[in-house]
Parts: C-alpha cells; structure tokens; sequence
C-alpha cells in the first residue's frame, strides 16, 4: 500500500458547489475509485492565510500499477462527466507537475 496526499485549489465562489457535489458522489464514481484500488479516500478543505481555500486530499493505493489505473479512472465515461463537474470549481497549483492536475505532495512523516 502506498498513500498519497494533494493539493490544489478551489474558486472561493465555487466552495459551496464543491461541497454540494461531494455530498452525494455518484455511486459509479465511487465504484471505479474502488477498481482502481483507492481506498481510505478523504479530501478536506482549508483556506490559508493568503486567503486562498484549498483542497486536501488523502488516499491509499493498494495496486501494482498506479498509472494503469489512473488511465482507466481517467477513460471511464462517468468518470468524465462527474471531473467535468468538479474541474471548473478547481484551480490548480501554478508549481504543481507536469501533466498533474492536483499536485502531489511529499510525505514527510507517517505513524500508524
């Protein structure tokens, strides 16, 4: 199992669209966060001192391949039409990866 945490930002007047649509994640979204062997999945909303909100979130992959599933999350139709939904609420990092659309974070610490 490896965990993952990211961040990326959220349009202060798409917050409480944002928390309205997580509310009630489609089910076959769900299902195909559970095939893509994600679990323990959690995202938390802050605004920081800047005055910014962002969002943090929290998974652990439990696969042999996170590229292959990440491709297949990524090709689900429903999938597609529930990130349609979510992207225009969000504002990615300027520093974030190439081909990241939330930025990977590094874990510095861990106690189980």
């Amino acid at each position: 199992m490896k965990r993952y945490g990211m961040v990326i930002g959220l349009r202060p007047e798409k917050a409480e669209e944002y928390k309205r649509l997580h509310a009630a994640v489609w089910p076959d979204v769900l299902k195909m966060i559970r095939r893509c062997n994600i679990r323990n999945y959690s995202i938390y909303l802050r605004a920081l001192d800047d005055g910014q909100q962002y969002l943090f979130s929290y998974f652990e992959y439990y696969g042999d391949d996170f590229s292959a599933d990440m491709a297949k999350m990524a090709a689900d139709e429903t999938t597609q039409q529930w990130w349609a939904l979510c992207k225009p609420c969000q504002k990615p990092l300027e520093s974030r990866g190439e081909g990241e659309w939330w930025a990977g974070m590094e874990e510095v610490f861990h106690e189980d």
